[in-house]
């Protein structure tokens, strides 16, 4: 089974490749992107914060972890539901275009 977001087979067009994508596939790729689109939102947020005046003391180990806790903040919010709605815009369009691609695919030999 290959990862989500994995290279296609060499051997399979990239354009075959787009229409054989599961609408469950179709879904994670836009929570994911929308997760990493609220990611950006909130790292001037974290950006204002004085980490050495935080009850856990800050430091150079906080400020290495906290593009993580961002991470994982935004793919919280967005798998819980708490999101911006980008996701669906974007699954929403890649249905479409998904759809789009099968009308004019070409018959196979």
């Amino acid at each position: 089974m290959a990862a989500i977001g994995a290279a296609p087979p060499v051997n399979v067009p990239l354009a075959a490749a787009r229409l054989s994508a599961t609408p469950a596939a179709l879904r994670r790729t836009a929570q994911a992107f929308e997760a990493q689109a609220m990611g950006q939102l909130l790292q001037p947020m974290f950006a204002t914060l004085q980490p050495g005046k935080s009850s856990f003391g800050g430091g150079m180990a906080e400020a290495q972890w906290q593009p993580m806790l961002i991470d994982a903040m935004a793919k919280a919010a967005t798998a819980a539901g708490r999101s911006l709605g980008i996701g669906d815009v974007v699954l929403r369009e890649m249905l479409r275009w998904q759809a789009a691609g099968a009308e004019n695919r070409e018959p196979s030999p």
